[in-house]
């Protein structure tokens, strides 16, 4: 969900500086507020007897930045040559997006989905974190449950599969990059 709204908006901003001084500032107020102060906040909204919207939400809200950060520097990473050699050309602005700025952002995006990913881990264990115990039955609970029980392998254990979690995701994207990449370099 993160991935579909940043890059969306993104694409919308990136290509009007006027839409994109609005929004940047938007953007940079959500990316630097703690998750943690909003985290009850987004509890309330989503309802309290429905835990498991405020996990997707403050997850997807966490994941937003960095996406939407690297897809607009991306669109902007376009060589200044192949825009010159554009408007030479005569492309419209279709083409323009389409066949430069959408390539040159490939790797910003990638890499913004990486950061993302991680981010979007800890969003939903801060979630379920305010979310307290009942509720949502995760990993966040475990820890919280192993804590008042005085249990510190099961909270150890908790923290090594969410960490294995960030490992794995990260692989997997870092997989795709490379994947991804090499079949768009060639191009």
């Amino acid at each position: 969900i993160a991935s579909l709204l940043a890059q969306a908006i993104a694409l919308i901003v990136g290509l009007s500086p006027l839409l994109e001084r609005a929004v940047r500032p938007l953007a940079s107020t959500l990316q630097v507020t703690p998750v943690v102060a909003i985290a009850p906040l987004v509890l309330i909204w989503a309802g309290i007897d429905h835990p498991e919207r405020a996990i997707v939400a403050l997850a997807v809200l966490v994941a937003f930045f960095p996406i939407f950060s690297g897809a607009v520097t991306g669109l902007k990473a376009a060589d200044p040559d192949l825009e010159r050699l554009f408007d030479l050309y005569g492309a419209s602005r279709l083409q323009r997006v389409l066949r430069l700025r959408l390539p040159s952002a490939v790797p910003f995006l990638l890499e913004g989905h990486k950061v993302g990913a991680g981010l979007a881990v800890i969003g939903a264990v801060v979630a379920e974190f305010g979310a307290g115990s009942g509720g949502v039955r995760g990993l966040a609970w475990r820890i919280l449950d192993a804590g008042n029980k005085l249990q510190t392998a099961r909270m150890i254990a908790a923290l090594v599969v969410l960490g294995l979690m960030g490992v794995v995701l990260h692989a997997l994207l870092d997989r795709l990059e490379r994947v991804g990449l090499a079949w768009w370099r060639g191009r």
